[in-house]
This record gives structure tokens, sequence and C-alpha cells, in this order.
């Protein structure tokens, strides 16, 4: 309460919008385009978010928010731009599984029995690493206070993955030779 009998330069207002006739809107976008502080604002009024707002965080999927100069519309522009210019994603790969009939299980030689009895433990080990580099990625510490080693463990986690699908490849084709 003490707080809100100090003066504030920052508004927040969630879907402020709702509910107004069209002569009280255009009074509201009238003294927000005036107000000299700062406005947060959730809307889903796109000509009032075009016509009050100079700047746009936007919520782009995976914890990622990205800020755009304008308003919706300006941020929509960019957006399509943005689209057309990446590159087609190759389609996925899908894998085609065979069932083969039964044969004789065939006994693995050591070096691969031994790969195969260690291989739990190595997956185990990786999904450890890469659990650990995805906790200390999803902290936003880390971006505020040592945004120069994000690259580097997204890196690394990139490479945990790859591992980790690779270990568990290398076990399915062990498994399936052993019989």
């Amino acid at each position: 309460a003490k707080l809100f009998t100090k003066p504030a330069n920052v508004l927040v207002l969630d879907e402020p919008t709702n509910d107004l006739d069209v002569e009280t809107l255009e009074l509201l976008e009238e003294l927000l385009v005036d107000y000299n502080g700062t406005l947060l604002l959730v809307s889903h009024d796109r000509e009032f978010l075009d016509n009050a707002v100079t700047s746009c965080l936007v919520f782009e999927g995976q914890g990622r928010v990205a800020e755009y100069v304008g308003g919706y519309s300006d941020w929509e522009a960019t957006r399509k731009r943005q689209q057309a210019q990446k590159p087609p994603e190759p389609p996925t790969k899908t894998k085609v599984v065979e069932e083969k009939p039964k044969t004789k299980s065939v006994k693995l030689s050591y070096k691969d029995q031994r790969e195969l009895d260690a291989l739990p433990q190595r997956i185990e080990d990786l999904e450890g690493q890469l659990e650990t580099l995805q906790q200390r990625l999803g902290d936003p510490q880390l971006y505020r206070n040592q945004a120069d080693q994000v690259a580097s463990l997204q890196q690394a986690s990139n490479q945990v993955q790859t591992e980790l699908e690779q270990a568990y490849e290398r076990w399915e084709s062990l498994e399936a030779l052993k019989g």
C-alpha cells in the first residue's frame, strides 16, 4: 500500500480494452501515447497495440522472449520476412523398422558384451550430464550474469544429446545382435 502513495513511472495493464466503448478506448489510447513512463501491457486487441506501443515482447516458445520495435503489425511483418528468408527445413527422416524372422541368437564377442554391459551406466551418466546442463541453461541468472557462457553450454548440451542418442542406438543394435 505504501508503494501506491508514491509517484511512479510504470504502468502494468492486463487487457485494458475489455468492455470499453469506442470513445473510452480512443481516450485510453490518447492517454497512453502521451504517458511519459514505461507501459507494460497485455492485450489481444491488435489495433490498440499498434496505436499504443513502441515495442513488443513476444513469447516465441522454448522459453525464448524476443523484443521487436513497433506494434503488432510491425512484429507480424518482421516475422513473415524472417520466415521467407529461412531456408525450408528438410523433411524429417523416418525409420522403417522391418520385423525380421527370429533367428538363433548370436553370441556377442567379448568386446561387444563388455560394451553392452557398460552402456546402461554410460547412458545414465550422459542423462545426468544433460540434466545438469539443461538446469544451468534454464537458470535466468546465467543470462544476466554469465551471458558469455550460454553458447558454450548450449554446444555442450547438444554434444551430450548427440552422444546419448548414439549410446541408445548402439545399445539397441547390440541387444538386437544378442537376440
